[in-house]
């Protein structure tokens, strides 16, 4: 199923959002890498592919971008950057504990209000994305 086609209001909805949140404060690299790592832990590999060309066209490098899988062990990313995967990876998971308070602290320490909107949108967003693209088994080049 192509949810462009069969859904066209709720794929636009989607797209808007995501239009909304690029043209917000949230920094470019923050925003791939989150669209990446949490593609990568619910196994969208269409997201996985499509977000790692749209960050290596924002600038980012091919050994980040290799390391973001095992990123606490990597030294190649900043505090905030730590700060956002960190979120991202409690909010794809969201456990009965949600996002740990210590967590969101240090969200709050390296993002502005608006930045903090925007990595709330974007990892709410990809795992919607995600839960589109993984139950209908779209591969890239497919859409």
């Amino acid at each position: 199923m192509n949810i462009a086609e069969t859904a066209p209001e709720v794929y636009q909805a989607f797209y808007a959002a995501d239009q909304a949140i690029r043209k917000g404060p949230l920094d470019a690299t923050v925003r791939e890498l989150v669209k990446i790592r949490a593609s990568q832990m619910n196994g969208c590999l269409l997201c996985i592919d499509m977000h790692t060309t749209e960050a290596r066209k924002e600038g980012e490098t091919e050994q980040r971008i290799n390391h973001l899988n095992a990123w606490r062990e990597s030294r190649l990313f900043t505090e905030a950057e730590r700060a956002a995967l960190d979120y991202a990876e409690a909010a794809t998971r969201l456990d009965e504990h949600g996002v740990s308070d210590e967590i969101w602290a240090a969200v709050e320490k390296n993002f502005d209000e608006g930045e903090r909107g925007g990595l709330v949108g974007i990892t709410a967003l990809i795992n919607t994305w995600n839960r589109i693209g993984v139950p209908m088994r779209v591969y890239p080049g497919e859409v």
